[in-house]
C-alpha cells in the first residue's frame, strides 16, 4: 500500500484516484475549486479544498510523507510548474507531473519532476497502434522500439507447438503468455500446443508484429 497525493481533481485526477484506491492505496485529493471538491466529496473521503500555489498551504499537507505526488492540473501550466517546484523544495519523495507537450515536459523535468506523463498522447498512440491492425487487442509500450502486444493466435499455428513453429527464430518475437478467456498461462513451455481461441501475449517490435499480422 502506498500513500498518494493528487493535486487537481479533473477527469484524469479523479480516474487516477479511483483506480489507486481500488488497488488498496491511501489517496488524498486536493483542488482549489470548492465546487469540484464538494461535488465529489461522497466519492472521495479524503478530498480537500486548497490552493497549492500557496507555499504555506502546500507545506501544511506534509508532502514529504507521501510516497507519490501527482500534479494533475490540466489547464494551468504555470500552476503546474510552480507546484512541481514547490513539491521538490518541500522534499516530496517522487513527483509525477502531467504534460501536454514536449516543451512542457522539458520544463517540468528541469524544475524537478521525477517523471512526466502525457495521458492524452499515450492513449492516442495506444489506440492508433491497436486500430492500425485489425487483430491487436492490447498494446503496452516498453521502449521506442519494443512493446508488449496481445494478438490472436495465427490460424496456421493451431494444433502446433511452440517448438514446431520455431517462433522466436522465425518471427523474431517472444511469447510471454497465452490467454484463453480470462485465464493466463504465463511463460508457456516449448511443448505448448496452440488452440483455436488462444490469444498470445508477445514482446516484439512494431515492424515484426505487423509482419506477422499480415501473414
Amino acid at each position: 500500500m502506498k500513500s498518494v497525493l493528487i493535486i487537481g481533481m479533473g477527469k484524469f485526477g479523479r480516474h487516477l484516484a479511483q483506480k489507486l484506491i481500488s488497488l488498496g492505496n491511501e489517496v488524498m485529493l486536493v483542488d482549489k475549486n470548492e465546487g469540484v471538491v464538494e461535488r465529489y466529496a461522497a466519492t472521495f473521503s479524503d478530498a480537500q479544498i486548497a490552493d497549492c500555489m500557496n507555499e504555506n498551504v502546500l507545506r501544511s499537507l506534509g508532502v514529504s510523507d507521501f510516497d507519490l505526488c501527482f500534479v494533475a492540473i490540466a489547464d494551468d501550466f504555470q500552476s503546474s510548474l510552480v507546484i512541481t517546484a514547490l513539491l521538490k523544495e518541500f522534499d516530496a519523495k517522487y513527483v509525477i507531473a502531467k504534460a501536454k507537450s514536449d516543451i512542457q515536459a522539458d520544463l517540468l523535468r528541469r524544475i524537478g519532476a521525477d517523471e512526466v506523463i502525457y495521458p492524452e498522447r499515450e492513449m492516442a498512440e495506444k489506440l492508433a497502434m491497436r486500430y492500425n491492425a485489425t487483430d491487436i487487442f492490447d498494446y503496452i509500450e516498453l521502449t521506442e522500439e519494443y512493446a508488449i502486444y496481445e494478438i490472436p493466435v495465427r490460424y496456421y499455428w493451431i494444433g502446433k507447438t511452440i517448438t514446431e513453429l520455431d517462433i522466436r527464430r522465425k518471427y523474431r518475437i517472444n511469447i510471454i503468455a497465452v490467454k484463453v478467456g480470462n485465464d493466463l498461462n504465463i511463460m508457456p513451455g516449448p511443448d505448448y500446443c496452440f488452440a483455436e481461441h488462444d490469444h498470445i501475449v508477445v514482446i516484439g517490435t512494431a515492424e515484426d508484429i505487423h509482419k506477422l499480422s499480415k501473414l
